[in-house]
């Protein structure tokens, strides 16, 4: 390899110059495009004092085998200094299927912890104060069903709902044009989408009834534009689906939250932050009349790249989310994952997460970078970037609109062609080594032989997990699980809000395959169209 012998360009192909000056700012405005943070339009963050007053959130995505396991494993990282939890749902769950449904035969447990009822959620949080720490979940078709156990698990605790503070992802959208876990069609997936905007506006108002995910468009070959200006799409496209269902859009858009990728181009990703938070709070004030300054914040969690990291040398991979851990604290981020480095290989181990969030807490004590606030304000460079990925957004939207809008166009496919290319792209230059990836394609070891632990599930894991669920069958109120049930479906042939009833059908243990099945057989089912 010939030293610097490739082209000077971001992580997403964008080309960058070998300087920056005033000159690449033209009609740069500080005032009306920079501001101070906590000011409109927030490019430079949504708070005037962010982690001088506060650090964000500390959260390990976690889940594994069953609630039990899980639940061990949420108090060891509760006890090492993290500040929030994070739920991984097994396949099974996020698919909406019972762990003894033939579809979830060899899944149960292997990627996320496995919830059939909320008996699984109580054993879940057994011993964690729901009171006490903030909770987010990463489910998105079945998104209402485990809210709902959630929120009956604090019931049992004595926690009214209005103390709940937390997170469901809740994002349909980029699971049509990213990550493939559907159930419903568009149409009755919003309707669920927006009975959770309204119930959670009126009881449980400290919680954030979506999640906006960039993570996933990013995870499935986007690059950063495309990130950045799919997910504002998918985040118009919910608030005018607020608006369109009668809702204030006030009521509902200050608990709307984001999710983004920290990929491995630093600069890149801070600027990708910054144009988010600008572009967010220019829409939901000049075309959609928000008036509450709260529903101008685009807050947003975030984690650092799984797709950047690599199964050969797995130890890169700590200092690879090191990097992009600091490029989401330096962008803003109101909450931060760190992956551990041996997530390309299994879920990960106690002492790889431990590693991954000793990562977070030196990047915070240790450091230095939360003691300013947003120190790379200013400089030509993270300026001329975020005014690019601003410009280029911009004609995203503008096809996106010409398309007949968001849901029209993953009907046509558009969103997944153009990830499909992206991906491509990137991999094509992977190959000819006009990309370098440290251990892949330049400085290997031909000789490199795996020496870390990895994580395996117990396969008796899934035989317990079944007989446990077909026990609670036999045990329960069966004639109320069947009253609930028939409530909901008559429920979701009409217009009514359907949270009440779900909760009634949690409540009566019926479990999620159940409530799934009956809502199944009134909204049907999602067939993707083939893209080519």
């Amino acid at each position: 390899m010939k030293d610097r012998d490739f082209k000077f360009e971001t992580v997403s192909s964008m080309p960058v110059q070998d300087l920056y000056t005033p000159l690449d700012l033209p009609n740069f405005d500080y005032q009306r495009d920079l501001g101070l943070p906590g000011e409109y339009p927030y490019t430079r963050g949504v708070q005037r004092n962010m982690y001088r007053g506060r650090l964000w959130t500390m959260r390990q995505f976690a889940g594994f085998a069953t609630a039990k396991e899980s639940n061990q494993r949420y108090k060891y990282l509760l006890a090492n200094g993290q500040t929030g939890l994070s739920v991984a749902f097994d396949m099974p769950t996020i698919m909406g299927y019972d762990s003894d449904h033939p579809r979830a035969f060899g899944e149960v447990g292997r990627v996320g912890v496995a919830i059939d009822s909320l008996q699984d959620m109580e054993i879940l949080f057994d011993g964690i104060p729901l009171d006490k720490i903030s909770t987010s979940m990463t489910i998105n078709a079945p998104a209402a069903i485990l809210w709902c156990m959630y929120i009956a698990t604090a019931e049992k605790q004595g926690v009214p709902s209005e103390k709940l503070t937390g997170t469901i992802q809740n994002d349909i959208l980029k699971e049509y044009i990213a990550q493939k876990s559907w159930i419903f069609p568009p149409e009755p997936s919003m309707r669920l989408i927006t009975n959770i905007f309204e119930y959670g506006s009126k009881y449980v108002p400290k919680w954030n009834t979506i999640s906006i995910s960039g993570y996933h468009i990013r995870e499935a070959g986007a690059t950063a534009v495309q990130e950045l200006a799919f997910t504002l799409a998918d985040g118009f496209a919910y608030v005018e689906a607020g608006i369109a269902a009668g809702l204030n859009v006030d009521d509902f858009a200050p608990r709307l939250s984001f999710f983004f990728n920290a990929h491995i181009d630093f600069f890149e990703e801070i600027a990708k932050y910054r144009a988010a938070r600008r572009i967010w709070a220019r829409r939901m004030r000049e075309k959609y009349g928000a008036k509450d300054p709260r529903s101008w914040l685009l807050r947003f969690h975030t984690q650092t790249a799984g797709c950047s990291l690599t199964a050969q040398q797995p130890e890169n991979n700590i200092v690879r989310t090191a990097y992009e851990a600091l490029a989401a604290v330096l962008g803003g981020t109101q909450s931060l994952h760190t992956n551990s480095m041996d997530e390309v290989l299994a879920l990960p181990t106690e002492k790889a997460v431990q590693i991954a969030l000793r990562t977070q807490q030196i990047l915070a004590y240790e450091t230095g970078v939360p003691n300013v606030i947003d120190p790379l304000a200013g400089s030509y460079y993270v300026e001329a970037l975020t005014n690019k990925m601003e410009e280029e957004a911009e004609k995203y939207f503008a096809e996106i609109e010409r398309r007949g809008g968001v849901l029209k166009a993953i009907d046509q496919n558009f969103f997944q062609q153009e990830i499909a290319d992206a991906a491509y792209q990137f991999q094509r230059a992977v190959d000819k080594k006009q990309r370098i990836v440290v251990g892949v394609n330049e400085f290997a070891n031909p000789d490199e032989k795996l020496e870390i632990e990895i994580l395996k599930i117990d396969p008796q894991i899934e035989k317990e997990q079944v007989a446990r669920l077909q026990k609670l069958r036999r045990e329960r109120d069966n004639i109320k699980v069947q009253e609930t049930l028939e409530a909901l479906r008559r429920a979701a042939e009409g217009p009514e809000n359907l949270i009440p009833y779900i909760l009634e059908c949690v409540r009566s243990y019926a479990t999620e395959g159940e409530i799934i099945q009956v809502l199944k057989e009134v909204f049907g089912e999602y067939k993707e169209k083939p893209i080519f």
